[in-house]
């Protein structure tokens, strides 16, 4: 039986880490993930778990000594946000491409400058094409489900990436809600325990890792992590059966709202699909047909899956909280637009950047992007793909 609790999505990520129980957490505080790592030191310290807690003086060491640890045979975990992330970079290639699948928390945060501590999605659209799996979350509830099935991802033996999990800094990390958590002893049971094949401290296997890769074979080895990829999409859908069957919670690659028989719809990730589903559900009362396409799975990317998705609509807005600044629209539009493309599905799109730095994306903000979507569908054209929601002036 599932334990009904009252929690913020920091305390939530921290109480899946601890059920986790994994063997190091090595982190640096910064806002808005400091809590995670604060709130998981008080289990250390009081004995729920037999973790080795690194306090380590950067975020480059952090993601440093979970490469070790990883390495070494452990399980490791960590959290951060923003320019902690970005401190973070030259380790975060080094742990995909020497197959470590280390578990992140990202509570995304806009990445300096000008210094903002507030949510966009910045820091991840930095990263996204690390060789990190990357789920996000538009609830509290999603970003302890997510967490409890990232090791079996992660550690799958066709996988072997590193997993990060993202949430909207403050408006899931601190904000209270209603959760169900699993109990400890299915958690520790669902998630098993870490055997990896190959690992340092194995005394009948002497091996070397990071070595020098020149022409003769980085090719290749890139190659098989992005096979690795590639294979994620399948082994993510097994977890999320397994899942299912352990709580009743079910999860696939994206979630569809009001789509099935939806004119328009947006597309978009983590909360902002709260705000969306309210504006879909007022729209449907006045017989517009909307709908909404909330992505789950970022990296490996389900272009097919989301293609096909869409396909029926006459016009579909993809909403990006991070601009590229390439003046060709946002990240997850390209790769949206680019999905449709490819599976040759004539479908209207108009990208929106929006909410960069925590300004406020309203119901009302929702509205008017179905309401321009409604003006694409009613002239057959669209004017100007690349637009910005809510900016002044």
């Amino acid at each position: 039986m599932s334990i009904r609790e009252r929690l913020s999505g920091n305390e939530a990520a921290a109480i899946a880490m601890k059920q986790i129980n994994p063997d190091v957490v090595a982190a640096f505080p910064i806002t808005p993930s400091t809590e995670i790592p604060q709130y998981f030191s008080t289990f250390v310290s009081n004995g729920s778990v037999d973790t080795e807690f690194v306090a380590v003086e950067s975020e480059h060491s952090a993601m440093s000594a979970c490469i070790g640890a990883e390495a070494a045979g452990g399980r490791a975990m960590t959290a951060t946000s923003a320019n902690g992330l970005s401190f973070m970079w030259e380790m975060i290639y080094i742990a995909s491409s020497m197959r470590l699948p280390i578990v992140m928390s990202l509570v995304n945060r806009a990445v300096s400058g000008p210094l903002n501590i507030h949510n966009d999605h910045s820091d991840a659209m930095g990263v996204r094409d690390a060789g990190w799996i990357m789920l996000f979350s538009e609830n509290n509830q999603e970003a302890y489900d997510n967490l409890i099935m990232a090791h079996r991802i992660a550690e799958h033996e066709k996988v072997l990436l590193p997993l990060m999990v993202c949430q909207d800094g403050f408006i899931t990390s601190h904000s209270i809600e209603n959760i169900e958590l699993i109990e400890d002893e299915k958690v520790k049971n669902f998630v098993g325990t870490y055997q990896p094949k190959h690992y340092l401290l194995n005394e009948k296997e002497p091996i070397s890792m990071g070595p020098l890769d020149l022409q003769a074979y980085l090719f290749e080895h890139k190659k098989q992590q992005a096979q690795a990829m590639v294979d994620a999409k399948d082994v993510i859908l097994e977890v999320a059966k397994d899942f299912e069957k352990l709580t009743g919670r079910s999860y696939g690659f994206f979630e569809s709202y009001q789509l099935e028989d939806a004119e328009i719809a947006i597309v978009c990730m983590n909360s902002t699909a709260g705000t969306t589903k309210f504006v879909v559900d007022e729209l449907r009362a006045k017989g517009i047909k909307a709908g909404l396409l909330k992505v789950r799975v970022y990296r490996p990317f389900p272009a097919f899956e989301i293609a096909q998705a869409l396909s029926h609509l006459k016009a579909v807005a993809i909403l990006d909280k991070a601009d590229s600044l390439n003046a060709a629209g946002g990240a997850l539009y390209t790769d949206v637009t680019s999905s449709l493309y490819e599976s040759k599905a004539n479908v209207a799109t108009v990208n929106y950047i929006y909410g960069i730095g925590g300004r406020d994306t309203k119901a009302d903000d929702i509205e008017k992007v179905f309401m321009d979507l409604s003006e694409i569908v009613q002239h057959g054209k669209v004017d100007n793909p690349y637009r910005y929601l809510g900016l002044r002036g």
